[in-house]
């Protein structure tokens, strides 16, 4: 891995498409790099192995082109989609296309809305990448197939519900719900009035938008929250 990243001049008696490599393998880069300085309209100008190298050295160089893996770390699967957001923010000239080894509906979706112009996988065949590279470079928009199908697969896919945040209080309280305690009996339970426990039991029937205490445990049992 990189200590400090590797930097050098686009030459400047020709039009090339300068290209940055942001992966934290040292090994993948050079890969990458031999690959595509065989084009003679690529040339790689700068490579990062991490989220603050890769924006320090934007500040000195501006590629066309940043070819972005999404896990920069063992400690996260996608700090490259917090990069792609700043890149996309900070120099919207530049044009991220992600390389990765992760397919995901959910996350080609969110690489789009971090800024990416595109996404491909690490399999790839060089043609196919080398195309990716020059259409993004234009401005276009870039995908395999299997990205491409991925992302209509997401896009098409119904909403997830969102799961409701309950107090301390009311997650007690659905707990005894669940064990079929009635209010009386919650109140007992956790040393409050019935008529306190039955205002609990009414905000959770809300909170999970349903009417009745048995759908009230269905619904935390599929949100996963119940212990």
């Amino acid at each position: 891995m990189l200590s400090t990243a590797d930097v050098r001049d686009t030459p400047a008696d020709r039009e090339t498409i300068g290209v940055m490599l942001v992966d934290d393998h040292a090994i993948v880069r050079q890969g990458l790099r031999s690959v595509l300085e065989r084009e003679p309209d690529i040339t790689v100008v700068a490579e990062a192995s991490s989220r603050g190298e890769a924006l320090a050295v934007l500040e000195r160089v501006t590629p066309r082109v940043v070819l972005l893996d999404l896990k920069l770390s063992s400690s996260s699967d996608t700090e490259g989609l917090e990069l792609a957001q700043a890149i996309s923010a900070g120099h919207p000239s530049v044009a991220v296309l992600v390389l990765t080894t992760f397919l995901d509906e959910q996350l080609v979706l969110e690489a789009v809305r971090a800024g990416a112009r595109g996404y491909v996988v690490k399999d790839v065949d060089t043609a196919a990448l080398v195309r990716a590279i020059h259409d993004v470079s234009k401005g276009e928009s870039a995908f395999d197939a299997r990205s491409a199908a991925a992302m209509v697969r997401g896009m098409q896919a119904p909403p997830q519900p969102v799961t409701p945040t309950l107090s301390a209080r009311e997650d007690e309280v659905l707990q005894l719900l669940a064990r079929g305690l009635s209010n009386k009996e919650i109140g007992k339970r956790l040393y409050i009035s019935e008529t306190t426990a039955k205002f609990h039991v009414g905000n959770i029937l809300r909170k999970l938008e349903v009417s009745g205490r048995a759908e009230a445990v269905y619904e935390a049992t599929k949100r996963g929250l119940l212990s």
